[in-house]
């Protein structure tokens, strides 16, 4: 069955060099024009992905990505941006966006774009609706934290958390490198699997929403550590902490 892929812009020239190529890509793609008909549409959940333009009538990208958030649906989100302005950028990514890209973009590249993020939430999508009793060596444990990745499921103090694609990939890269620091450059190239040109804020941007699910403190953390001037690491919490 074909992904089902939605894209939110009121650019016709932009739509229709996106669905043109997205299609010959073998996607099935659906269109809104505007922020609020998007949100209609990506509200019931039914795509695989959403590619969504930050200016947008009636309502924006921003907003937009923050009402579906709230709403807990976490279908990944490609934002795209006329603005070379790291602001905006990082304040997509802060709401829930999976990434982002500036325009003026190539149609190859956004299509690599796509399919590398739904090569990445896989697991999400064809998860076992009933799945087998859970093998040992499936998990991996942390302190309180406890991830699945087999079920996409990740825990903390045995609460699930909701968390997005980008943010369950990350931390299971985290986890299963637990107690090596892990340069930004590191994280870009495993968990993004292509290059930012050394924009590594938004491996901080996702640092800082794994923090505020898994740390009680996310002032003094206690399992993802910064270390200055090099990156991060995950590890176990020490008892004194």
């Amino acid at each position: 069955m074909s992904k089902k892929i939605l894209i939110v812009d009121d650019e016709q020239s932009i739509v229709t060099l996106l669905q043109y190529n997205l299609q010959q890509a073998g996607f099935d793609v659906s269109v809104a024009m505007d922020g609020e008909k998007g949100l209609h549409k990506a509200a019931d959940g039914q795509f695989d992905m959403i590619v969504l333009d930050l200016m947008l009538p009636k309502m924006d990208g921003i907003e937009v990505c923050k009402e579906l958030r709230q709403r807990k649906i976490n279908t990944p989100i490609l934002m795209l941006t006329a603005k070379d302005d790291e602001f905006d950028k990082v304040l997509g990514l802060e709401l829930g966006a999976d990434d982002y890209m500036t325009k003026p973009f190539s149609p190859r590249e956004v299509v690599a774009r796509v399919k590398a993020i739904l090569r990445r939430t896989q697991l999400l999508s064809g998860q076992d609706e009933n799945p087998k009793d859970e093998d040992p060596s499936e998990k991996i444990i942390i302190g309180d934290i406890k991830i699945l990745p087999e079920h996409y499921e990740a825990y903390f103090q045995n609460e699930r958390i909701e968390l997005t694609p980008k943010e369950f990939e990350l931390l299971v890269y985290l986890a299963k490198n637990k107690g090596r620091v892990l340069t930004r450059d590191q994280l870009l190239s495993a968990v993004w699997n292509y290059d930012f040109a050394g924009d590594t804020r938004i491996v901080d941007v996702h640092i800082s929403h794994l923090r505020e699910k898994i740390e009680n403190d996310t002032k003094k953390p206690t399992y993802i550590k910064t270390i200055r001037g090099l990156g991060y690491k995950l590890e176990e919490p020490k008892l004194d902490e």
